[in-house]
């Protein structure tokens, strides 16, 4: 790696390097929250189909994300993926290096800030661990062995969300009037797992944790540490916190399904917010895109 990881150094500063400072425009405390709006809340439980597809259309249509609860992955199976991220970003740096650095293709990997081939004009207060997560294991052999389970832990993880991810694209099919496995297919052949680590920052108010962005997949599935808001939502010149809600997930669209809904759902910016000096946060995307590589 080029850079080192901000988890490496980020306890030696009391203040932010200069180089992760956002200009004024673009820090938090510059930033119009909305007061009292809340991504809506999907029940993939419920026993009314149509209900469920309108929502989510709804949603999407209005805000581009939404969040789901009752989706069949049980709170162990939720605990026991953060915990072995967790563990993962806090190995010293060398092993996880070794560790994410097995894929030829480079496909598996970890990386600083937004790991772009172009350096960064402002870097982002983040580390990232990559990897494909095909439902076949094609690419297992190129996961980090440590932490002990890995593997075990994450395959787990990642074939439950993608029968949750088969789900909501079925949904979005019938509700934009497709045939029900039309996004199920080569769309979504290319599943990725991020690890995205925001390490505790002694000056939050003057970085990000990630880049203001639209994502250019297919839908990301997000799992959010609790206790710690720091997704974003951009909607009508306002930023509206994405907070946290026990065993549920972040769904968002991305620019494919725009295009294939002709613009019918809308694709909103979204940020990530550093964290506070004494907390850092772990947040895991899983992206369902037809793309090579989505970052």
């Amino acid at each position: 790696m080029a850079e080192k990881l901000v988890s490496s150094w980020y306890n030696l500063h009391s203040s932010v390097p200069s180089s992760y400072v956002q200009p004024p425009e673009r820090r938090p405390d510059n930033a119009v929250f909305a007061s009292g709006k809340l991504v809506p809340v999907i029940d993939l439980g419920g026993h009314h189909r149509p209900d469920i597809i309108r929502n989510i259309l709804k949603s999407s249509q209005d805000y581009g994300f939404f969040q789901v609860i009752n989706h069949g992955l049980s709170k162990d199976v939720l605990d026991a993926t953060l915990n072995i991220f967790k563990d993962f970003h806090a190995m010293p740096e060398d092993v996880k290096i070794k560790e994410s650095s097995k894929d030829p293709n480079g496909r598996c990997k970890l990386y600083t800030s937004s790991g772009r081939a172009t350096k960064d004009v402002v870097k982002y207060w983040k580390d990232s661990l990559t990897h494909p997560c095909q439902p076949m294991g094609e690419f297992m052999k190129y996961w980090p062995d440590k932490p002990h389970g890995y593997r075990e832990v994450v395959g787990k993880y990642t074939e439950e969300v993608r029968k949750v991810g088969v789900k909501i694209l079925e949904l979005f099919s019938e509700g934009l009037g497709l045939n029900r496995e039309y996004l199920c297919g080569g769309l979504s052949e290319e599943p990725v797992v991020l690890s995205h680590y925001y390490p505790p920052c002694p000056q939050p108010s003057l970085t990000l944790g990630t880049s203001i962005h639209k994502d250019p997949n297919l839908i990301t599935i997000l799992l959010q540490q609790l206790g710690i808001t720091a997704l974003e939502v951009f909607k009508d010149g306002e930023w509206i916190s994405v907070d946290p809600i026990p065993n549920a997930f972040v769904v968002n669209i991305g620019i494919v399904l725009q295009i294939i809904s002709n613009g019918r759902l809308i694709l909103q910016l979204n940020t990530g917010l550093s964290q506070i000096q004494e907390v850092g946060d772990t947040a895991l995307p899983t992206s369902l895109t037809q793309q090579k590589n989505p970052l």
